[in-house]
């Protein structure tokens, strides 16, 4: 660190501004109008220096950093420093123009003035549940270009020295098929950003700007140190793995292919020789690319290194040009965060070649579905976006965690009792999903079963998923997760399996939709797992019979 700056200050403004971006979720989550947000914290919060480098991000939904941190650069870049005041906001959602890396998470960035300059931005995203588009939810594997995702937003202002830009914010409401959670979403996010702007102003009053920017400037410094002494401590050489998205159409594949090369305190990561853009919102924009290598790459490394711009530094990336991994516009993008799933899994693959002790098994990412109608209770119309949890995959010491978010991906499931009161639905089953988690000596984690019955006249549902088609593997010996499904009316007559991805699906009233999430694979061979662990799994309805002696599939 350096010598200037006082150990003991620096740890104090640390964990200050890392509490004030904690402090702006916890704002935007209880003003906020929607479920989505504040119940299932689809939200993220950071601070950033006046570079545009991220110096404290509240611990929530890991991709969201790509998208903040875009859309900062963007302002920075459009922006001359005289042409932005106290009191100014910027609005930006679009991934081809630095503002996201899909249509409903929309940014309010503003900045933090002192001494009569620009010290720092604070900045918030929050997935709104509909920003227009083809299909309630403004997100479908199915949309074939991001013309068809809804409201693109290029970094502009949406308020001007504190009044807010009533133009803009009604164009978005306009857009939107339930505009007055839109209106309170953004209102919630305004006032988060008030409140970081306060405790940095806070902040900058107590030690000074100077000093201040000296010690934020000594703590990315040390974070990048202690990255790289962890990146030493791996064995240099090359390690390549792959892993496959579900294609333009069911049943084909996109390939995700990765050279990892390991360096003197460097990762360098090299997706070419993977698969062509879709024609699907399946393709993963490059700032969710850097988002996801770089949670991964801190969770497997050192997963309590500070989460600021500091480590970036220590990992570069190249990704082809009109691939899945680096498309060009118009290319739609919205379900980019399952996709992420499976990068994450080859991103992890890779690194458990270099450090076999920590090795993960591939994971089962989290399953989408909008549903989307006419409340009987009210009369209002609703969208209900909804996000449901796989599997983690196991590790050569413990079994993979259940119903959990894997890699970038953060929101929890939406509580039942929220659901219920918001939407016409009943949850008849919420469940572990038996028999889900990839047998080994140490057992995947296990994805979820959740059943909806239907108590209106008009909902629609739209689908989106990975490892529906390609299963999570197990590792050393070990079997793969089961893969999801999505059952219309299961165990009833007319039952049937719908697609892994889909749009506009009509559900009647009283039938019953049921969402299954794949779990995670397994490590080491089955006939390995501790006699005590399998009848612990037996006792917990975690197998309907021993599988431990069947062949892997």
């Amino acid at each position: 660190m350096d010598s200037r700056v006082d150990p003991i200050r620096a740890e104090v403004v640390a964990r200050h501004l890392l509490a004030s971006a904690e402090e702006m979720a916890a704002t935007l989550m209880r003003t906020a109008f929607s479920p989505n947000i504040k119940e299932r914290a689809d939200c993220s919060t950071a601070i950033f220096d006046a570079a545009g480098q991220v110096v404290a991000l509240a611990q929530r939904v890991p991709i969201h950093l790509g998208s903040m941190v875009g859309a900062v650069d963007e302002i920075r870049a459009r922006f001359k420093p005289e042409e932005i005041r106290p009191g100014d906001m910027f609005a930006a959602n679009d991934p081809y123009n630095g503002g996201g890396s899909h249509l409903p998470d929309i940014n309010v960035i503003a900045p933090v003035f002192a001494a009569g300059r620009i010290v720092a931005f604070v900045a918030n995203i929050a997935h709104h549940a509909d920003v227009g588009g083809m299909v309630p939810g403004s997100e479908a594997a199915v949309c074939k270009t991001i013309f068809q995702e809804g409201l693109r937003i290029p970094p502009v202002k949406i308020m001007h020295a504190g009044e807010v830009n009533r133009d803009l914010v009604e164009m978005i409401l306009l857009n939107s098929r339930t505009p007055l959670e839109r209106n309170g979403d953004l209102r919630a996010q305004f006032a988060a950003n008030v409140v970081g702007i306060r405790a940095l102003t806070g902040l900058m009053q107590r030690y000074g700007v100077e000093q201040t920017e000296a010690t934020i400037g000594a703590y990315l410094d040390f974070t990048e140190r202690r990255f790289r002494a962890a990146i030493e401590r791996l064995p240099r050489g090359s390690y390549a793995a792959e892993d496959f998205l579900d294609g333009d159409r069911e049943g084909e594949r996109a390939r995700i292919r990765l050279a990892l090369t390991v360096r003197e305190g460097q990762l360098e990561l090299d997706f070419e020789g993977s698969g062509r853009q879709l024609d699907s919102a399946r393709n993963i924009p490059y700032r969710a690319l850097l988002a996801t290598v770089y949670t991964v790459a801190k969770s497997l490394l050192d997963p309590d290194v500070p989460a600021n711009a500091g480590y970036y530094r220590t990992i570069a990336i190249r990704a082809p040009a009109g691939s899945v991994v680096g498309p060009r516009p118009p290319a739609a993008v919205g379900a980019r965060s399952i996709s992420c799933g499976v990068l994450g899994d080859v991103v992890a693959a890779a690194l458990s070649q270099a450090m076999p002790d920590k090795a993960l098994a591939r994971s089962g990412p989290h399953h989408l579905l909008v549903l989307s109608g006419t409340d009987p209770r009210s009369g209002e119309y609703f969208v209900n976006y909804e996000t449901v949890a796989g599997g983690m995959g196991a590790r050569p010491y413990r079994d993979g965690v259940d119903a959990v978010r894997v890699h970038a991906s953060g929101a929890s499931n939406l509580p039942v009792e929220a659901l219920e009161h918001a939407y016409p639905f009943r949850i008849e089953r919420y469940a572990l999903c038996d028999d889900s988690g990839g047998d080994g000596r140490y057992r995947g984690g296990m994805g979820v079963v959740r059943d909806y019955r239907i108590l209106a006249d008009d909902v629609t549902v739209s689908l989106s998923s990975e490892r529906q088609h390609v299963a999570a593997d197990g590792l050393a010996g070990a079997r793969a997760g089961a893969p999801g499904r999505f059952i219309f009316n299961p165990g009833a007559a007319g039952e049937r399996v719908l697609p892994a991805a889909a749009a506009d699906v009509a559900l009647p009233r009283d039938s019953v939709l049921r969402i299954a999430t794949p779990g995670g694979g397994g490590f080491g061979p089955p006939a390995e797992r501790d006699p005590a662990a399998r009848e612990r799994d037996r006792r917990e309805g975690r197998v309907s019979h021993d599988t431990s002696q069947e062949m892997p599939v």
